[in-house]
């Protein structure tokens, strides 16, 4: 069976949502996603990975199509499957790019100084949630980058919400992680055994 859908023009998260249904219409087959824009690409392709689906993604004329194969056609390749043995199952989710309330400058020292000690403490958490003001941490001129980077190193998965670095004109300035939405988030949240919120 295939099926195709044409999630061009969709906001984020619509077409991890519609591709998301599809696949769990159907026992085996081949679900083709079209899209218009990278971050939604990136977020099918993220969707299909953590089901331990094969994929594959090919781009014409400024469009995407992401096909995922379910059934008899999946596979779960062994770098598809990423192994986190020294994580801890959490999830920080960072809606500021200061830490605490009050003045702006402690709230930034305080913010550099938790990422620091995170990054010097075991066991690392399974991933960290830029969302709201907080997406400024993971772009150019950050005075964390070198801890985050750090900790995607020891396997934590760094990700930023599209729409807030859409809203604040920065998505160009990623230095660290991916970019991500709201299901994706969600998602994450709900998996982990905790969620710390900054």
């Amino acid at each position: 069976m295939e099926v195709k859908i044409d999630a061009r023009g969709l906001a984020c998260p619509k077409p991890v949502i519609e591709t998301k249904k599809a696949l769990e219409g159907i026992n085996e087959g081949n679900i083709i996603t079209l899209v218009d824009n990278a971050v939604a690409r990136d977020n099918v392709s993220k969707l299909a990975k953590s089901l331990k689906l094969h994929f594959s993604v090919s781009e014409a004329d400024g469009n995407f199509e992401i096909s995922i194969f379910k059934g008899a056609y999946a596979q779960s390749p062994e770098d598809m499957v990423q192994k986190r043995p020294d994580l801890a199952n959490l999830v920080i989710l960072v809606g500021k790019d200061t830490l605490g309330e009050g003045e702006r400058e402690l709230g930034e020292t305080l913010i550099k100084s938790y990422f620091y000690a995170l990054s010097e403490s075991e066991p690392y958490p399974k991933a960290i949630l830029f969302v709201n003001s907080g997406v400024k941490l993971t772009t150019l001129n950050s005075q964390v980058i070198e801890h985050l980077k750090k900790l995607t190193e020891y396997g934590t998965e760094i990700l930023s919400c599209g729409l807030c670095l859409d809203y604040y004109q920065i998505k160009d300035f990623l230095q660290v992680g991916g970019v991500t939405n709201m299901y994706h988030i969600i998602e994450l949240m709900n998996e982990a055994n905790n969620t710390i919120t900054l």
